[in-house]
């Protein structure tokens, strides 16, 4: 049995869909919304409709409550024309509901996309990690700009589909990474770029997750499935199992079917300022050298994964390791006489080392504090334009007024070769093995990972059984 499958007579064993039949989603997932004229669509898929000047974007949310409710309460000010979410009742979802009256209330994405297609604009997507690629997928094909949480995708061939098809219809994106729009990923970044921390061969990056439950040996048990919960559009293409409360609506994250572990929920975020700053791209090996709690239900309870990078350009190779579940860096030199914050980075230079203990880079550092002192004086100027407020909700929706595809700092051209990244990460926890990464060819050199790239259907979502 390889890893990720369930020795369990009640769920049939899934299968990975075909590179082949991967591709066909632009034709079958229109024929999952019940659009006619599906081949035509996909030849020549709708571009997005131009927002006139001074008129509001009519915004979508699929996924109401946690990540989600934030994502579409800071759109007050725009036109909010529907609201998806499988549980109606969660308290998050009723004030969504009374902060926006007028918007129609769907528990089924596919009927919203279906019924209000002319009167959306862009969609927020804010599901679990293994519903991210569909509804996302579908607003593309239909012209529609989207914001979707991070982990992008759950999968490395979802996350280059989506680059695919935004490339061809010209809608912008944005990935839910939100300190990627803010000052201090900017700053470091103007700092490498500047020579200023030397050749950079060496980075740590960690974080306190999981705060939830992870490194289950078995299932929850199977609870009622409550009055109001659509339980079927949550499992979505994943197999069919019970219902749970230790699965919905919060500790879904654990689970391999759903979630992408501790490393895919943070790496977004911690290791944002090394990818951008360092210019990553795709790795050459990705090493397991620790796991603790090895399950084939769930994500472990920690993790050691080591990236290697090879040189780009001028750039030296890097070795870049990921602590997860109180795992931490060994001691440097550099923090003698600084505690290690929860989570955080270390971009450990020749000429200096960053250090940043916050999940999202909001405030880093070059340590120890006497070469900070040194080099103050002869820090760049700020040479990268920078997010008002912050804010990439605000960033999306200018890019979407200009109609600038680009417009937006993590936008897929970014956030598909980054979410690959992480993506690879959690392949080596799934495998619990090292691999060698062909980017290229899109392979690993085990095929047990290779048959985890790309995502599975259950009977009902598989794309021969909605073509």
């Amino acid at each position: 049995m390889r890893p990720g499958t369930v020795s369990n007579p009640f769920y049939p064993r899934m299968h990975p869909v075909s590179r082949r039949d991967f591709v066909t989603l632009s034709t079958t997932a229109l024929a999952l919304l019940g659009l006619t004229g599906c081949a035509t669509l996909v030849r020549s898929p709708r571009k997005p409709r131009p927002i006139a000047p001074g008129a509001k974007i009519r915004i979508a949310q699929i996924g109401c409550a946690g990540k989600g409710f934030s994502d579409i309460a800071v759109h007050a000010d725009e036109d909010v024309v529907a609201l998806c979410d499988i549980e109606w009742e969660l308290p998050q979802v009723q004030e969504l509901f009374k902060k926006f009256p007028n918007a129609k209330r769907y528990r089924d994405f596919r009927k919203m996309l279906t019924e209000m297609d002319d009167q959306i604009d862009a969609v927020c997507i804010s599901t679990p990690d293994h519903m991210h690629f569909l509804p996302t997928y579908m607003a593309i094909l239909l012209g529609k700009h989207v914001y979707v949480q991070k982990p992008l995708t759950q999968t490395v061939g979802e996350a280059r589909e989506l680059l695919r098809l935004a490339r061809l219809n010209g809608v912008v994106t944005q990935m839910g990474n939100q300190g990627h729009a803010g000052e201090g990923c900017r700053l470091v970044k103007e700092w490498i770029d500047a020579g200023i921390l030397g050749q950079v061969r060496e980075a740590h990056i960690w974080t306190n997750r999981p705060v939830w439950p992870q490194g289950m040996a078995e299932w929850p048990a199977e609870e009622p499935v409550p009055a109001g919960v659509d339980w079927d559009g949550f499992l979505g293409r994943a197999p069919q199992r019970p219902f749970s409360r230790a699965i919905h609506p919060f500790k879904w994250r654990g689970f391999r079917d759903y979630g992408c572990g501790a490393l895919g929920d943070m790496a977004c975020h911690i290791m944002d300022a090394a990818f951008w700053g360092l210019r990553l791209g795709a790795p050459e090996r990705v090493e397991l050298n620790e796991i603790e709690g090895a399950s084939s239900v769930a994500f472990p309870k920690s993790a050691v994964v080591t990236y290697y990078f090879p040189a780009r350009g001028a750039m030296a190779p890097l070795k870049l390791t990921w602590y997860e579940g109180g795992k931490r860096p060994p001691a440097l030199p550099q923090m003698a006489g600084r505690e290690l914050a929860k989570g955080g980075q270390l971009l450990v230079g020749d000429s200096a080392t960053v250090y940043d203990g916050n999940d999202y880079c909001n405030s880093p550092r070059i340590v120890p504090e006497t070469r900070w002192q040194e080099l103050r004086p002869s820090l760049p100027p700020r040479t990268i334009p920078r997010v008002p407020g912050g804010d990439p909700h605000k960033e999306w929706t200018a890019a979407i007024r200009a109609n600038n595809p680009q417009g937006a700092g993590s936008n897929f051209e970014y956030s598909v070769p980054f979410t690959e990244t992480v993506c690879l990460g959690t392949l080596a926890i799934l495998v619990g093995k090292s691999f060698t990464w062909d980017a290229k060819a899109m392979k690993t050199n085990l095929p047990e990972a290779n048959e985890l790239l790309y995502p599975t259907y259950r009977k009902g979502w598989r794309p021969q059984d909605i073509a």
